[in-house]
């Protein structure tokens, strides 16, 4: 027996709880173990002393009465989160604990005693201040935000809100899911079914819908939250906010709306342009036409009479016809490409380059050109616009070169993955004047050329045009090169095209 008690009191001692036992009206002390010696900063010496000499420093005369309390009528008596100064450190240090005083009975159920124990709870009590605190926080965004919080119980379908959730919802009543989808247009009542499914497959819920308010006007709402589930996976809350987005709303409606007079103020002018390239291609062509025609007549006429100053105005005046007759003709092309629509098909740029040789032919001759061309694949695309872009590329080569130089054009091509799309990559490269590389992108905007007309002829509209066609191709195009050292245009197209025209 007596094994026993001393092994009990062993436990009672060192139990990490504190733990004390007060007897008497007096509260004197008669059992206290080491933690709570230790909670009282005293040594073992406090056996038969009163409760109100160790804890001065304590808030003495109301726990001393909560003591007494439960010695006098035997009823339990629990504090939780109350705040005690402890000396600690040589500082007296704010602690937060939960304390219980429990009354000791006889065997005739007469108390004799209260055993008094306590935990220390401090960073419980600040981890509860930090989420208080974060919620206000929270709390204060959202409604700074103009949003307001919901949070529907899955079980019972019972809903809390904050004020703002009613406001926003213009909802003075208790919120249930019947007021709820009263408030609801009824053209867009399908969407919380809709909702409801999405939220069940993926957790989110996340709808946009019209509400009505009293004066039975509309206002566009936002819901979206996020259903939580516990341990088994089972859904049982639904947490989330609400937004009032009737002023978004508002400006898609205006922003739709300037975009619709945009687009129809460019069609407009598209086809103005389509008009005027018409008009310069039938009405300007033909005085231009008639100016070369009678400037020819008049040199087979009378050059042999005139002095060669005269003869020089003369031929001044059919090469600027020539030049005018060469803008005309390209500005048409450039200005209807996009009203063209061109069937795709099987093109093969081996044959296309073979029949451009062909084209080219007289011009290869004169200067003595040299063009090697490599292996080349078969591509989708618009017949007449690829061979337009080679065309171009392959002219603008032959028209660039050095002076006593005869003109080298290297073509050649290579398999790429370019954006997961199989494509080809073309390289047109040249030994001529080159270019700067500071007007390797300027080069490709309409009219912008480089050198004098004077020194190469030309309309400034051929790169304008190559980087149309391989646009509507889906392609890409740049060009590098330097100054008297050669230029190199490298053109991208995708081996198959997604549309049937393009």
């Amino acid at each position: 027996m007596q094994h026993n008690l001393t092994f009990l009191q062993d436990i009672l001692l060192n139990t990490p709880v504190p733990t004390a036992v007060y007897c008497t009206d007096d509260l004197l002390i008669s059992f206290a173990n080491n933690a709570m010696l230790r909670l009282w900063n005293q040594a073992e010496r406090v056996i038969g002393r009163k409760f109100a000499d160790i804890a001065a420093d304590f808030k003495k005369d109301s726990i001393s009465g909560q003591i007494r309390t439960v010695m006098k009528t035997g009823i339990p008596f629990q504090a939780n989160d109350q705040k005690l100064n402890i000396l600690k450190n040589g500082a007296w240090t704010p602690f937060f604990f939960n304390y219980n005083f429990s009354p000791l009975r006889n065997e005739k159920g007469v108390v004799y005693g209260v055993v008094h124990t306590c935990t220390e709870v401090t960073k419980l009590h600040e981890a509860k201040n930090q989420i208080v605190n974060s919620g206000e926080m929270l709390g204060m965004a959202i409604d700074a935000c103009g949003m307001g919080t919901y949070e529907i119980d899955v079980t019972t379908n019972g809903i809390k809100t904050s004020d703002n959730f009613k406001k926003l919802l213009c909802i003075d009543s208790e919120i249930t899911l019947k007021a709820l989808m009263e408030k609801v247009h009824p053209d867009d009542r399908h969407l919380l079914e809709k909702a409801r499914k999405d939220a069940l497959a993926n957790g989110v819920v996340c709808y946009e819908t019209r509400i009505l308010q009293e004066n039975k006007s509309e206002k566009w709402i936002k819901f979206f939250g996020k259903i939580i589930k516990d341990e088994k996976g089972n859904p049982i809350t639904i947490l989330g906010v609400v937004q009032d987005i009737q002023k978004q709303k508002e400006f898609e409606v205006e922003l739709k709306r300037k975009i619709e007079e945009s687009t129809l103020e460019l069609r407009r002018s598209n086809a103005d342009l389509l008009h005027f390239a018409n008009v310069v291609s039938h009405d300007l062509q033909e005085p231009v036409r008639k100016i070369r025609i009678f400037d020819d007549f008049l040199k087979n006429e009378i050059a042999h009479q005139l002095p060669d100053r005269s003869v020089m105005h003369l031929n001044k005046i059919g090469d600027s016809a020539t030049r005018m007759q060469s803008i005309i003709e390209g500005l048409l092309a450039y200005s209807t490409m996009d009203k063209s629509i061109q069937p795709v098909e099987k093109i093969s740029l081996n044959d296309l380059l073979e029949n451009i040789k062909t084209d080219l032919e007289l011009i290869i001759k004169e200067k003595d050109a040299i063009l090697i061309i490599s292996d080349l694949p078969e591509v989708q695309g618009a017949a007449i616009l690829i061979h337009q872009l080679f065309y171009n590329l392959t002219q603008n080569a032959l028209k660039f070169t050095k002076a006593g130089q005869p003109p080298r054009i290297i073509i050649t091509s290579c398999i790429k993955n370019i954006n997961s799309t199989e494509s080809v990559e073309i390289s047109f490269k040249d030994n001529g004047i080159g270019l700067d590389p500071l007007y390797a992108e300027k080069i490709f905007a309409v009219f912008e050329r480089l050198h004098s007309k004077d020194e190469y002829e030309g309309n400034g509209i051929g790169l304008a045009l190559c980087q149309k066609i391989i646009q509507r191709h889906n392609g890409t195009i740049m060009a590098k090169g330097e100054i008297e050292n050669g230029a190199e245009f490298i053109v991208t197209l995708p081996l198959e095209q997604a549309a049937e025209n393009i």
